[in-house]
């Protein structure tokens, strides 16, 4: 199996494509259609993935009635283990597992030698996400956002917030950020940017594990996004598609300030490498979170694992052709309905979902 490995995400389709014609995940007899497909597939992870992997399994039962399909969204840290453990057939998790984690081995699902299979079937941009009365948008930079998190500004009228924001009429009221109580990919991701993008503020390392013991902790996605829909002067961080009605941040990048969108969010992830040395059914990239021109940084790359090869035959029959339904046009095009329009929306590109960016089975 030679996989090229291209440079641009919108390329991804065809190496995925590839890696799943070649991949020994126990190919299915020759005869076989999807439709003679049987038995059921075990899911878990990523909680930023749920609701594409909602649409997905609608559809891919509606082809093939004799599978079910099961995804329990715990989070992207739950699902790495219990796939690890053998307790899933395939994972949903928002960052690869790491040279570390792939040479420990020990996949339970997996047959002796075999590698996994890690590809980027969704993409998102991670939304910084608020709720004051009247303001639908702020602009702030890595810094700012730091600072916020990290419990160093802790009022909206700062005078760090009112530079970046002339002309807003900010309240004088406190701060409360919100975060991620389990351990979860979107986290580890966003602290990743912050990281990268302000390392002199925020002192910690990338973790899906939250660092800090201050701000108010709720659990996965759904959970930050009703504490910040539910509270006053509140802020956090989930899954894009899941902002709604409420505030959004818009990221400063050189003298310029983007908002999210798939196709600010696609240009960090064309200008970011693969991780060297991972074989070619391993597509983990290694996000660049520092761009020099106008890309929305703050982005989450989510990865469907699974086994090379898998032990129980059956099960690799299943999850290649329930991958290989992910990754092509129709699986794209079932995870990629348009949110409702919001008035900051208008006038501006749309953030709708595209099946190369936003939520993008490759």
């Amino acid at each position: 199996m030679n996989i090229t490995r291209v440079g641009s995400f919108a390329a991804i389709s065809v190496a995925a494509a590839l890696v799943l014609s070649a991949c020994a995940t126990n190919e299915p007899p020759a005869e076989e259609t999807p439709s003679a497909l049987a038995g059921t597939l075990v899911g878990a992870g990523s909680s930023a993935v749920g609701a594409a992997q909602e649409v997905w399994i609608a559809e891919f039962q509606t082809a093939n009635p004799d599978v079910t399909v099961t995804y329990d969204p715990t989070g992207s840290g739950a699902g790495r283990e219990t796939f690890l453990g053998g307790g899933s057939d395939f994972a949903g998790t928002d960052r690869a597992f790491n040279d570390e984690e792939v040479a420990a081995g020990g996949f339970a699902s997996c047959a002796e030698g075999s590698g996994i299979v890690q590809l980027p079937l969704y993409v998102s941009p991670i939304a910084v996400i608020f709720n004051l009365e009247g303001i639908s948008e702020l602009n702030m930079s890595a810094d700012v956002i730091a600072s916020i998190f990290a419990g160093t500004i802790t009022n909206w009228n700062d005078a760090a917030i009112a530079d970046l924001n002339e002309g807003v009429e900010l309240p004088d009221l406190a701060i409360t950020a919100v975060h991620r109580s389990d351990d979860s990919g979107t986290t580890e991701n966003f602290t990743d940017y912050l990281a990268q993008a302000a390392p002199s503020v925020w002192t910690y390392e990338a973790d899906g594990v939250w660092p800090l013991e201050s701000g108010e902790a709720a659990q996965g996605t759904s959970g930050v996004v009703d504490a910040v829909t539910n509270g006053t002067g509140t802020i956090g961080y989930a899954d894009a598609s899941r902002a709604g009605d409420l505030g959004t941040v818009a990221v400063q990048i050189g003298e310029e300030f983007v908002p999210f969108s798939p196709e600010a969010a696609a240009a960090v992830v064309d200008a970011s490498p693969f991780v060297e040395g991972r074989p070619d059914f391993d597509l983990s990239i290694e996000l660049d979170r520092t761009p020099d021109s106008a890309a929305y940084p703050i982005v989450l790359v989510a990865y469907l694992v699974g086994c090379e090869t898998y032990l129980d035959a059956a099960q690799g029959e299943l999850v290649k052709a329930y991958f290989t339904y992910m990754a092509g046009e129709a699986g794209q095009a079932a995870a990629a309905p348009p949110p409702p329009p919001r008035p900051s929306d208008w006038g501006r590109a749309s953030r709708t979902r595209s099946p190369h960016r936003h939520a993008a089975p490759p």
